[in-house]
This record gives structure tokens, C-alpha cells and sequence, in this order.
């Protein structure tokens, strides 16, 4: 491998575990998003001119992936019982791009001039995808979410935001008992969960206990480290944001999440 190949090797591995996360909140799916995350890597390596050197390393890769994407049809996963009909009528309502363009701003935090070269459309359409987006999505969905996380001050801050989306809060949970106990007085339709909660226990082992019980939710995971729930050597969230998160980070993902009627769960 020669210099130039070393060094693309690098901005691309680099910027991998954000692109495999972007793609599965597209799809809803581990395996559909790593799927088309790869046909980008393919790509680049069939033909490494598809990578555009004079952009910034994640953005030349993100839009490698949109070609594909939007070539392909930007379809969701496929399975077999259907379980993402319903993500299907709900997008088929939606104004082309604007998902694409709000996870991107505020999930992968580009800025709109960044959007603009992913998509190849203009910054203010960019920013106007944004808009229409929020907009349609905050009038989409409303369910009940349930939050696990053991920071009383990021728990409230939780709240506050998904409540003024217009869910009801069915409960704080700050350990792994407290949130079984939590899930049984009432079912949630989304859970939001930290990794590591109060006395030690494991966020993940608690949603995947909860899931056992009461069947597929969509779960959306907040962790300070996302890139070391992305490694691809196991099953891993579909949903997952960063810490520190912004609130357009939370109401993007809580409204991406509420589209699919099942995730695929995490295992320790």
C-alpha cells in the first residue's frame, strides 16, 4: 500500500463508526446500515477519484455514501414480518431529504455548507430540508417514553425535551431494578437510555431485560464514548447519541426512533 492509499485508508477508518451510525438511523437496522456503508467503502476502493479530497475527510465520505444512497432508492430494511410497514407509511409522508438532512445536521453535526456537498443540493436548501423536517416530524408521532438515566441534572434536562415534543413521560429509571420495575407499572413505546447508570448496573442490560418482556421498542442509547458501541463486531444500537448531546441531537433522534416499531438491541 503506497503513501496515498495509507492516507485515505485512515480518513475513511476514521470516520467509519459515524457513518455506520448515520446509516442505521436511516434504515432503522444494523444490518441494512452497515450494509450500505459498506457499498460506500466498496466504492471508494473500485474507485478512489469517487472520494473528493478537497472536502473535509467525513464529509468526502458521507457523500460517497449519498450517491449510493439516493441511487439506490433510499429504502428501509426489508423483513420479513412487516416490522417497519409502519416506518414506511410514515416516511412515505415525508418530504424528500429532509430525514437525510436533519440527521446530518444534528445528529453528525455538519453545517449546512457540508450538507450542501453531501447532497448536492444548495446551503439554503440545505438548511430549508432542515426546517421542513423538524416540522413534520414534531406533528408525525407522540407516544410514551420512558428514560433510564442515573445524572439528575441530564435526566431533568431529558425530560424537559421530550416532554415539549409532545410525549408523555412514563418515568425516570437511575438503575437496572429500578427500570424493570419502571417498564412493568408501564409500558413505554421508546425507551432513552444511558449506558452506565448509579449503582454500576448496565443501561443495555436493562433495555435488553425490558425487551425480553415486553417485546421490539425503539431504544435510543446516549453515551460519551459512541465509537466504542461501533465497532461492528456485534450487534449495536441503531439509535445513539453523543455526550455531551444538544437538544436538536435528542428531538432528532427521538423522532427518527418513534418512525420503527422495532430496534435491534444491544448485548453486553
Amino acid at each position: 500500500m503506497n503513501g496515498t492509499s495509507r492516507d485515505l485508508a485512515s480518513k475513511v477508518g476514521d470516520n467509519l463508526p459515524f457513518l455506520r451510525r448515520y446509516a442505521r438511523a436511516l434504515t432503522g437496522s444494523q444490518v441494512s446500515g452497515d450494509n450500505y456503508a459498506m457499498a460506500a467503502l466498496e466504492a471508494i476502493l473500485s474507485d478512489p477519484h469517487s472520494y473528493d479530497d478537497s472536502l473535509a475527510p467525513k464529509t468526502a465520505l458521507f457523500k460517497v455514501f449519498h450517491s449510493i444512497w439516493s441511487t439506490s432508492g433510499a429504502a428501509l430494511a426489508d423483513d420479513e414480518d412487516g416490522l417497519r410497514s409502519k416506518a414506511q407509511e410514515h416516511l412515505a409522508k415525508l418530504t424528500t431529504g429532509t430525514r437525510e438532512a436533519l440527521l446530518l445536521h444534528t445528529i453528525e453535526e455538519f453545517p449546512y455548507a457540508d450538507i450542501a456537498h453531501i447532497m448536492s443540493v444548495s446551503s439554503t436548501e440545505a438548511k430549508q430540508l432542515v426546517d421542513i423536517a423538524i416540522d413534520e416530524m414534531s406533528r408525525s408521532l407522540s407516544g410514551r417514553v420512558m428514560i433510564i438515566e442515573d445524572e439528575t441534572i441530564i435526566a431533568v434536562d431529558l425530560e424537559g425535551i421530550v416532554a415539549d415534543m409532545g410525549h408523555k413521560i412514563t418515568g425516570v429509571a437511575r438503575t437496572e431494578t429500578a427500570a424493570l420495575e419502571l417498564a412493568e407499572a408501564e409500558k413505554p413505546d421508546m425507551i432513552l437510555s444511558d449506558i452506565q447508570l448509579a449503582d454500576n448496573s448496565s443501561g443495555i442490560d436493562a433495555v435488553n431485560r425490558i425487551l425480553k418482556t415486553h417485546g421490539d421498542l425503539p431504544v435510543i442509547f446516549i453515551t460519551a464514548f459512541p465509537e466504542r458501541l461501533l465497532t461492528g463486531e456485534g450487534p449495536e444500537p441503531a439509535f445513539l447519541i453523543s455526550k455531551p448531546y444538544s437538544e436538536d441531537q435528542v428531538r432528532s433522534a427521538v423522532s427518527q426512533a418513534m418512525f420503527f416499531s422495532s430496534t435491534e438491541t444491544l448485548r453486553a
